[in-house]
């Protein structure tokens, strides 16, 4: 955990949710009241954001006592604990719905994760994500891929080099592409992983015939051509494939051979894990 991005996040949430004061608790619970809430699982998936979850707590009260009885990665079920916290009810309730809106998205995002991954056991390909997430919240959903077992690609627009179809159109064509790019590395002093996409077996010759990549992302191809493409390049750069990649047709893509497969629907289409606070009665 990024913990100076993690509390800025939280801080900044909070402020969002709770503005000027949580005036129902405030109006209904006298400011000395102590009580006991249990995070209860009411879904089937792998659990993540416990740990993004204490640090909410501990930011809202530092006097609240979290106990931890399952952790991130873990696979859950209705009727599962996964966490009590125990002090003021009022500072319980303050952090109620972030924790929850939190730990629920990234658990849905960890689960399908986890589900693809299962889908390519037998093979040797990596499951990756993309920049298709929810404005503000990249961080903790792609922290949540790689609790279900994924593979963080770029985080943003200034860690990667990534030069897709538009890049090659703009700046007029695969081998102008990769020459700006080299040029514009050596002259900033940047050494930034380059990645380029191709769309077609002769976009790959022409990457193969310039060089100095990283990898090279093979988009929208047929098996066939994607199985051909990965022989020709033969281990020379890492490959990645994307588009038209279903949960259905997956496996097959991976039988290709390819080192990655990214999938926008982890994170931007996924269904959040149903999880509930509840207070214990004493």
């Amino acid at each position: 955990m990024n913990k100076e991005i993690v509390d800025e996040l939280i801080v900044r949430t909070l402020a969002e949710d709770v503005g000027d004061g949580d005036h129902t608790s405030l109006a209904t619970i006298p400011g000395d009241t102590q009580g006991k809430a249990r995070l209860l699982v009411k879904d089937t998936g792998v659990l993540a954001g416990v740990e993004l979850a204490v640090e909410i707590f501990k930011i809202v009260s530092p006097d609240l006592k979290v106990n931890v009885l399952m952790n991130d990665g873990d696979l859950i079920k209705p009727g599962d604990v996964a966490l009590e916290v125990e002090g003021s009810v009022q500072c319980i309730l303050r952090a109620e719905r972030l924790v929850l809106n939190c730990m629920q998205r990234m658990s849905g995002i960890a689960t399908k994760t986890r589900h693809i991954i299962d889908l390519l056991k037998g093979t040797n390909t990596r499951v990756l994500d993309t920049r298709k997430t929810t404005p503000g919240l990249r961080y903790l959903e792609k922290w949540a891929v790689q609790i279900g077992g994924g593979v963080n690609h770029r985080f943003g627009l200034y860690d990667m080099i990534l030069i897709k179809d538009n890049h090659v159109d703009y700046s007029g064509g695969i081998r102008q592409a990769l020459r700006n790019t080299h040029e514009y590395l050596k002259t900033n002093g940047k050494k930034l992983p380059i990645e380029i996409e191709v769309r077609n077996l002769d976009e790959l010759e022409q990457v193969l015939e310039v060089g100095g990549v990283d990898r090279i992302l093979l988009d929208n191809f047929s098996l066939s051509d994607l199985s051909e493409a990965v022989n020709i390049v033969s281990g020379r750069y890492a490959t990645e494939a994307s588009g038209g990649i279903t949960e259905d047709n997956i496996k097959d893509y991976a039988a290709c051979g390819v080192d990655y497969i990214s999938v926008g629907a982890l994170t931007h289409s996924v269904k959040s894990l149903d999880l509930s606070l509840k207070a214990v009665k004493q």
